[in-house]
């Protein structure tokens, strides 16, 4: 018999979701060959695994029959060249996610897009996968050891600040292969799970279902990519119903609508006062038909701003609909008094 030893329990959680689907009868002597222990220690382990919701038990107590319980983890590092992201979700991930249809699809949409991108455009070799899921939701992350998205996009796009690559992601419609990519996935993502996060470059752009608007973060340099997504399981939320907020149907049922969070045009204590800020801003708009401007944790805009951005943009793009939304009232102001000014259309 093996010596009784104790074991790190988290290394038993890098794996237990796969290894109870794949040994229901003979976990423990699974873990007792593993990991070279006894079965009084072996039986320990399940037993904590029972408790705190990694493991189900069903039939008798002498022959029990084990199953994934309600807390689930699945984690893998795949190379990425000539990886196809369908398989790894279809084959390591998809069977252990245990959630409603919609929340399902959803989770299914994230990880091929977000792990589609790391394959097409990190310019990495391997990206790490890991999904976790408890009794309320479904956590993702997917991270590569690339030159990070935001490099990528100033790189792309020839931007003299990097901070502006997250403005522009949050645009959508944004790719620096559009023979591969519509420029859509990191925009529809990050609206369909409750909370969406990517951290490159020393950067993170977030977007929060609880919150009104986006968020730009400074912090330290870090290599890759990591994103990072979590929908609660008992979320309403389709993936068709996010696609069709941002379509004019049955006008249009392409991707014709934007909502830009003002606040990442916001570079550290700065207020939206100049024209070159303006124009910083209204890049690639005239790809869409109607842009909403959510003015939310923006109190104040300078006339030159509003001017450039309402007046002069808006009569050279009258096909693009310019919506501020979420003003206070100086910023309505503002908008109003360059309205007047823009004269007929």
């Amino acid at each position: 018999m093996a010596a009784p030893r104790n074991i790190d329990f988290k290394e038993l959680l890098t794996s237990v979701t796969v290894d109870v689907t794949a040994h229901p009868r003979d976990l423990s002597k699974v873990y007792q060959d593993r990991f070279k222990i006894s079965r009084v220690t072996a039986a320990r382990y399940i037993q904590r695994l029972e408790r705190e919701g990694w493991i189900s038990r069903s039939g008798p107590s002498t022959h029990p029959v084990y199953a994934p319980g309600y807390m689930r983890r699945v984690q893998a590092i795949f190379a990425l060249a000539g990886l196809e992201e369908e398989t790894p979700w279809q084959k390591q991930f998809a069977p252990y996610v245990f959630a409603p249809p919609n929340v399902k699809n959803i989770v299914h949409h994230g990880f091929t897009e977000m792990l589609n991108n790391a394959i097409d455009h990190s310019e990495g070799t391997r990206a790490f996968v890991y999904l976790e899921q408890n009794q309320e939701s479904v956590h993702l992350m997917i991270d590569d050891d690339g030159i990070g998205i935001f490099a990528k996009i100033a790189a792309a796009l020839g931007l003299s600040d990097i901070r502006q690559a997250i403005l522009e992601l949050s645009k959508g419609k944004l790719t620096t292969d559009p023979s591969k990519h519509s420029g859509e996935g990191v925009f529809f993502t990050s609206r369909m799970f409750d909370r969406f996060a990517i951290h490159a470059n020393g950067l993170a752009f977030s977007h929060d279902d609880d919150l009104s608007n986006d968020w730009l973060l400074e912090g330290k340099p870090e290599a890759g990519t990591a994103v990072f997504m979590t929908i609660a399981l008992n979320s309403t939320r389709t993936t068709s119903a996010v696609f069709e907020q941002f379509m004019d149907a049955p006008e249009d049922v392409g991707f014709s609508k934007t909502v830009i969070p003002m606040r990442l045009a916001v570079y550290g204590d700065e207020q939206l006062v100049s024209r070159s800020q303006a124009k910083r801003l209204i890049s690639r708009l005239d790809r869409f038909k109607r842009v909403m401007l959510d003015f939310d944790g923006v109190a104040e805009i300078g006339q030159a701003f509003a001017d450039e951005l309402f007046r002069i943009y808006a009569n050279e793009h009258p096909d693009v609909e310019l919506i501020p939304i979420n003003v206070s009232e100086q910023v309505e102001r503002m908008y109003l008094r360059a309205m007047q000014n823009r004269g007929p259309v």
